[in-house]
């Protein structure tokens, strides 16, 4: 029995897509990697993903030296469509640059996005894999099933503020921004791996094209760890990152996370570190399904009337002969 226990955990904690609804029992956050999920958090939840980081950088061309920190946060809402989520994502980010004859600082948002994203195919909808009770292996065992994604779209805009030292030109500006998602389970459960690729930017004088591929494991029902790759490219930047961490989950609507990101060159070389948490509210979405189960009592039986007892009443008409 503590073996089904392992397996079913890992898919109730990262795998939304075995069931029709996209909510789940435990929180599904997109933290502490960059990836975004191909599902939604669930139809009148509420989402909030929390982190700080530190920065260090180094720029041999350049010849200076930075570090700093920055904090991130992204809302989620489910409205409307349990497929349909609504999406805020902010970040913003303060450093400190030495050089051999000056020093200087910058800060600004970094980031400010607002969008949507639609799941537009679901491979897990309408189906449940039979769990082998007898077999711990069988459970295991791959499908080719878990090669199809669920797939999902994207669509927003960037907004920049008039002299962002984060953005290109000192004029503000407002712009589109897409990505297509992936996501496919594997290993029956314990894996799942996360495509997104982005066009950021559009329309600018430096669109940025990118990618990024995330594998996270789930050990246990608590624990979990990920590695992941990003890149993307501009005529005004350009850059491949590597990040891995981990995630803990305190309770079914909160979870705390750690990571580190590096690069592989030199103008500048990077290294963040990061810790962050996860909370959800579902109280709305609960009492939906309370008021669900209601009505659907209330139509078997319009006139809230009591089950008739067929076996009392055939012993009351037999004793009115008796």
């Amino acid at each position: 029995m503590s073996k089904i226990k392992n397996l079913l955990a890992p898919v109730l904690f990262f795998i939304p897509q075995l069931f029709f609804a996209q909510y789940t029992d435990v929180i599904n956050s997109n933290r502490p990697g960059e990836t975004m999920s191909a599902y939604a958090v669930g139809k009148s939840v509420i989402q909030a993903e929390l982190g700080v980081y530190g920065i260090k950088e180094k720029h041999d061309l350049l010849d200076y030296d930075a570090s700093g920190f920055g904090t991130d946060l992204t809302i989620r809402f489910g409205a409307f469509l349990e497929q349909l989520e609504f999406i805020a994502d902010l970040q913003y980010q303060a450093e400190n640059f030495d050089t051999p004859y000056t020093s200087y600082k910058k800060n600004n948002f970094r980031q400010t996005v607002l969008g949507a994203k639609y799941l537009i195919y679901d491979p897990y909808k309408n189906y449940k894999r039979e769990v082998n009770i007898y077999s711990y292996k069988a459970n295991r065992n791959f499908q080719w099933r878990e090669l199809i994604p669920a797939v999902s779209v994207f669509a927003g805009a960037n907004f920049v503020g008039a002299d962002n030292p984060y953005y290109f030109s000192p004029d503000g500006a407002i712009s589109p921004k897409v990505s297509i998602i992936t996501q496919n389970l594997l290993g029956g459960g314990s894996w799942v791996f996360v495509t997104n690729i982005i066009a950021d930017y559009i329309g600018t004088d430096y669109p940025s094209y990118g990618y990024v591929l995330t594998l996270t494991h789930g050990f246990n029902d608590k624990w979990s760890g990920f590695l992941e790759n990003q890149g993307y490219k501009s005529d005004f930047y350009s850059d491949s990152i590597l990040r891995t961490g981990a995630a803990y989950l305190l309770s079914s609507n909160l979870q705390v996370d750690a990571s580190i990101s590096t690069n592989f060159k030199n103008t500048p070389s990077i290294l963040y570190g990061g810790v962050g948490v996860s909370w959800r509210y579902d109280g709305w979405y609960k009492e939906k399904q309370i008021e669900n189960k209601a009505a659907a009592r209330a139509k078997k039986n319009p006139d809230n009337e009591k089950p008739i007892d067929y076996q009392e009443r055939e012993r009351k008409r037999k004793a009115k002969y008796e």
